[in-house]
């Protein structure tokens, strides 16, 4: 008897071990895909935070007058930053990007003052660009605006691309692991429909019987949430690691809401379908459990 029940449990140890390691790697996926959506919009937000615009000032304005009009366009509500660049300073920066000095040629410095600005996200579309040129061209001051039309049209014609395709994949990828995580609570709880039966025939209430397989696939739901965060968090400090760059993009705010929807969506649905499965055993009369 000590022996049986030595068996039985070895194999619900095992059975919770199998559980936890596919759920978490089904979590795992799901929370991959949740990173990418949200790091997709972090990543479209900073790419277009970095478009300049390049307001090209007259060549007889003063530099305070330059450093003035910085100021008051700093203060608009559609700009994020902006950077003065000389002409001294634009005249070195071609130096060194072509190799030759256009004053020794030239005689002059050909290169103007200009004011490098950078607008928030929400700006960075056609019609809005174009309003804001629109209004830079009525300074006098202010001899041209430049800015690449068609890498911001091609910018935003990807980013509304990919992030209907990674929508798409995310709502397709939580239903497959809704049905992944239902299957292998199912099975588990299927090894177990006598149990359920016998203890029926004994007279325990639904409440008696539910509660001890809810709280175990809460537990197999937590423990898995825990593993697939781990396992994200340590790629995600791998990759930052590699590429210090990327923390402009994996921010701690991204990981920690990849983590919430992971914990969430692990302990939910596996306390969900594990209410459903046993239900189903508990509506089920006694010979119907042999033919399933």
């Amino acid at each position: 008897m000590k022996q049986k029940k030595n068996h039985n449990a070895s194999f619900l140890d095992l059975q919770f071990i199998t559980s936890s390691i596919s759920t978490t790697l089904v979590l795992l996926l799901l929370g991959l895909v949740v990173f990418f959506v949200l790091a997709a919009g972090h990543l479209s937000v900073y790419v277009r935070e970095h478009i300049n615009l390049s307001l090209i000032m007259s060549p007889d304005m003063e530099e305070r007058d330059i450093l003035r009009m910085q100021k008051t366009l700093n203060a608009q509500p559609f700009i994020r930053s902006t950077q003065y660049i000389s002409k001294e300073q634009a005249l070195k920066e071609q130096t060194e990007a072509m190799g030759t000095d256009p004053e020794d040629f030239l005689g002059y410095n050909p290169f103007s003052a200009s004011i490098e600005v950078k607008l928030k996200s929400a700006y960075v579309q056609a019609d809005s660009i174009a309003r804001i040129e629109q209004l830079m061209r009525k300074n006098p001051h202010i001899q041209d605006v430049v800015y690449q039309k068609g890498l911001i049209d091609a910018v935003n014609d990807n980013i509304r691309r990919i992030s209907l395709l990674l929508l798409g994949g995310a709502a397709l990828l939580t239903f497959v692991s809704f049905v992944l995580i239902n299957n292998t609570i199912r099975l588990a709880i299927y090894s177990q429909r006598f149990l359920i039966h016998t203890m029926k025939l004994v007279g325990a209430s639904w409440n008696f019987i539910r509660r001890p397989f809810l709280r175990r696939n809460l537990g197999i739901g937590l423990l898995s949430a825990i593993l697939a965060d781990a396992a994200l968090w340590t790629g995600a400090s791998w990759l930052v690691g590699k590429e210090p760059e990327l923390v402009e993009v994996i921010t701690p705010m991204i990981m920690a809401q990849v983590s919430a929807t992971v914990l969430l969506f692990g302990v939910i649905i596996t306390w969900l379908c594990a209410l459903f499965s046993i239900n189903k055993y508990l509506r089920m009369k006694a010979g119907t459990l042999y033919y399933i």
